[in-house]
């Protein structure tokens, strides 16, 4: 991290954060930004559910809700990235404040309940937007006053499914009352013979992904990887973030919302490690949650991914953290022996289960 980049986000720190947030933002679309460019490295070089990835490190959903600004994040470092999440109608999402700083965890704790512009507003951008090397996905939600919720996902991807290469279905954000409860498997096979029917529907189809939460047992982690392979899913992303409070020491530990960032590290890797095991490489896994350095993502990689996603870590890092991890990355697996991506993932899995 450079001097200017430090000094950014030493000043970014001094506001509320989602004010903060808003701003970094601002910054990216204006320019102010320092961006490394593409990391193209031929051992990072792999696929996820077809798509062609520069590198496997992404950018999750959360970040730009709206897809203000897909042009700089793409010119970032990452292999590929995803907006949202987006609901057919906008919403203003729940009550401020509702993004809190755990510094001390190295993490965060967001309740925004899907604040967004609406898919017309986050459709007409990515319809605008300049294809180029870096996939763009669109995470689809749904609007807190739907009377069909299941019935939103799919509205969003028939709308905005032609602009971007690939989807995911939201159903494990804990910020939309009862929204949880579409990864029931009656619930979620009705909700994904939706959405997997609007993908029929686009003149390209896009892989589709379902993002979970990392709260679940076992037993609902069986049902859902069945309920996705009988669905013909493209791949699961895991996992969005946790209720679990175990082990944190900042003020801000009690607020209530998702918790994000460095003390989900564990948790999710094993959610990941199980859905590797059960999937059994029928279906690629992204692995998110905690991810912020080389090692990191290696671990995920090792443990089941084919590509990892992160966000929280730039809160205290910035975005010169992601060429990092990417470079980090191909050290390691050079250090490993491993020619490509691919021959790492699942290496380590045991270590997990």
């Amino acid at each position: 991290m450079t001097i200017v980049e430090r000094l950014g986000l030493t000043l970014l720190h001094r506001f509320d954060p989602e004010r903060a947030h808003g701003l970094s933002l601002l910054a990216l679309r204006a320019g102010l930004v320092p961006l490394s460019g593409p990391v193209d490295l031929p051992r990072l070089h792999t696929t996820l559910a077809g798509m062609p990835l520069l590198n496997p490190v992404g950018l999750a959903a959360g970040y730009d809700k709206n897809a203000e600004a897909v042009a700089p994040l793409s010119r970032a470092g990452f292999g590929f990235i995803e907006v949202g999440a987006a609901t057919p109608l906008p919403q203003p999402g729940n009550d401020k404040p509702r993004l809190f700083r755990l510094t001390e965890d190295r993490a965060a704790i967001n309740r925004f309940g899907f604040n967004n512009q609406g898919m017309t507003a986050v459709g007409a951008r990515l319809a605008a937007r300049v294809r180029g090397p870096v996939p763009v996905g669109l995470n689809l939600g749904a609007n807190k006053t739907a009377q069909n919720r299941a019935a939103d996902f799919g509205t969003v991807l028939a709308h905005c499914g032609a602009h971007v290469d690939f989807a995911t279905v939201n159903v494990s954000s804990p910020n939309t009352e009862r929204l949880r409860d579409l990864q029931g498997t009656a619930a979620l096979t009705e909700l994904l013979r939706r959405v997997m029917e609007a993908r029929a529907g686009l003149a390209r189809p896009i892989p589709v992904f379902l993002k979970i939460a990392p709260d679940l047992s076992p037993a609902e982690l069986e049902d859902i990887v069945e309920v996705a392979l009988n669905a013909q899913l493209s791949g699961i992303i895991a996992t969005n973030t946790t209720l679990s409070r175990e082990g944190l020491n900042s003020a801000s530990r009690s607020e209530s919302g998702g918790l994000s960032g460095v003390p989900l590290f564990e948790k999710s890797t094993r959610v990941l490690a199980q859905l590797s095991r059960l999937t059994q490489g029928l279906m690629p896994l992204v692995g998110v949650g905690g991810v912020s350095s080389a090692e990191e993502a290696y671990q995920k990689i090792r443990a089941g991914a084919s590509a990892v996603q992160l966000y929280t870590a730039m809160v205290y890092q910035g975005l010169a953290m992601v060429p990092d991890v990417a470079h980090g990355l191909d050290a390691l697996l050079a250090r490993d022996g491993y020619a490509n991506v691919a021959m790492a993932v699942g290496t380590g899995r045991s270590a997990w289960l």
